[in-house]
């Protein structure tokens, strides 16, 4: 089984140019109204959608970009937290909060210029074992 991540942007090239400037991700193929992006374990794929669009026939609410976080969100693993969140907010990306501690590691809570939430991660040395 292979894993694909899709997120919905308004403006494909000021997304390219977030997750490019901001993880490091590269550009892979442009698929119509998808940018691939390259970089991660898995392949990242930024879907072109108008705001206020149905995500399916008759869903009970319509795409919004303005700050939201769903149950299930990104987190990308980084070596070092302050510099991959400097990064990432000089890219656009906005902080909600401090970076944390945990017996895991540090933890950054950030969201893209489209209101997706993510995370970035520092794991200490024994990253989620230390929860155990």
């Amino acid at each position: 089984m292979s894993l694909l991540i899709n997120i919905d942007v308004s403006d494909l090239a000021d997304a390219q140019r977030f997750y490019a400037d901001a993880l490091g991700l590269r550009p892979g193929r442009r698929l119509g109204d998808a940018q691939e992006m390259l970089g991660a374990e898995v392949p990242i794929y930024l879907l072109l959608r108008e705001e206020g669009s149905e995500p399916f026939p008759h869903a009970p609410s319509v795409r919004t970009f303005g700050p939201h976080w769903t149950p299930v969100h990104l987190d990308f693993s980084v070596p070092d937290i302050k510099a991959a969140t400097r990064t990432a907010e000089a890219a656009g990306a906005r902080r909600e909060g401090h970076i944390t501690d945990h017996a895991w590691g540090k933890l950054a809570l950030l969201r893209d210029p489209f209101g997706n939430g993510f995370c970035l991660i520092e794991f200490s040395a024994a990253g989620y074992d230390a929860v155990g």
